[in-house]
């Protein structure tokens, strides 16, 4: 109970103080209550079995085992813990009504858009699913809690317009590296920031990626990447194996956040709305219009689903006139 009416504390300070100062929170709760006896005020007696800590922490070894990415399990175990703090009880007792007051009191409070809402139910639903197909509960409250309804928008690659004012705004012949890198392998920017001056071979123009899940895929530099990176790698003084570090000394590995905002700022010197996964759908956008199978298009970006594979590509307009007119001109 004690443990409980903690967490309800802190899951209503959280929109309104600090991570930080969350945790500083928690353990000065805990102090303070150490020595103290936490009861309900109701008559009735409710028995908690602490079962939800057990059983989260079981399906997060399970996602693991997996090869779930560390972000992702953290991920899993943020949006999981603040349902089950909310609702407090037992994964059994668990009904849909409690998971979707839930979800309409977190959609409210913290005004997030229903993608983001279908992302958190997609976390709900792999839990209570995994709980389910173990039999620790006898029904999925899942089934029955609404679907979230998220308006499609297409997502536009960038042109080659665009790239060219975005590598001429670069400053620096790192920067550069880091945009043909990025267009010409498709990697995600979690899998260039893991990537070593090792894992590249210059000659070959060929690289390992560890990839989602921890599987292992094979990429590609285009003349002008190669060209790039080999004149940057060439050009540092660092001992760093990392294959991007900062610009200024101690030369550390770049970071996620650190790449994103790079491109984020180039993007507005140049005028374009601008990330680095845009790199990754332009990739194939640009691989399949042009002509690479599908299925070659997948092996590129490490997906399994062809169907994963066509939410990242934007067939050309022009390119679907003509195919029309040669496939169906009778």
């Amino acid at each position: 109970m004690k443990a409980q009416l903690i967490n309800k504390v802190l899951y209503c300070m959280q929109d309104i103080i600090k991570e930080a100062e969350l945790l500083e929170l928690k353990t000065v709760l805990q102090n303070v209550l150490c020595t103290y006896r936490v009861e309900s005020e109701k008559a009735e007696l409710k028995v908690m079995d602490g079962g939800w800590t057990d059983d989260l922490e079981s399906y997060l070894m399970a996602r693991a085992l997996e090869g779930k990415s560390p972000a992702t399990i953290s991920r899993y175990r943020y949006e999981l813990c603040r349902l089950l703090s909310y609702i407090d009880k037992a994964v059994a007792d668990i009904r849909e009504g409690d998971i979707s007051g839930y979800m309409m009191a977190y959609k409210k409070a913290r005004n997030i858009s229903n993608q983001t809402l279908k992302n958190v139910r997609a976390v709900f639903s792999s839990f209570f699913g995994w709980l389910r197909d173990r039999e620790k509960i006898t029904r999925n409250p899942m089934a029955l809690v609404e679907q979230i309804k998220v308006e499609k928008k297409i997502k536009k690659p960038y042109t080659d317009e665009e790239r060219k004012l975005m590598l001429g705004t670069c400053k620096s012949l790192r920067d550069k590296a880091i945009m043909e890198f990025l267009y010409s392998t498709a990697v995600r920017v979690s899998e260039l920031t893991a990537l070593n001056r090792e894992d590249i071979c210059l000659e070959t123009k060929e690289l390992r990626v560890l990839g989602k899940g921890a599987k292992e895929r094979v990429t590609y530099l285009n003349e002008r990447s190669g060209k790039y990176l080999k004149e940057y790698l060439e050009s540092r003084a660092d001992d760093n194996p990392a294959l991007f570090v900062s610009e200024r000394a101690p030369f550390r590995r770049m970071t996620k956040t650190g790449i994103e905002d790079l491109i984020r700022r180039t993007g507005e010197k140049a005028g374009v709305h601008a990330y680095p996964h845009r790199f990754r759908r332009t990739a194939a956008t640009n691989a399949l219009n042009r002509g690479m199978p599908v299925q070659e298009v997948a092996l590129l970006l490490g997906h399994e689903k062809l169907e994963t594979t066509m939410i990242y590509c934007t067939v050309a307009q022009e390119k679907l006139k003509t195919d029309h007119k040669k496939y169906l001109s009778l």
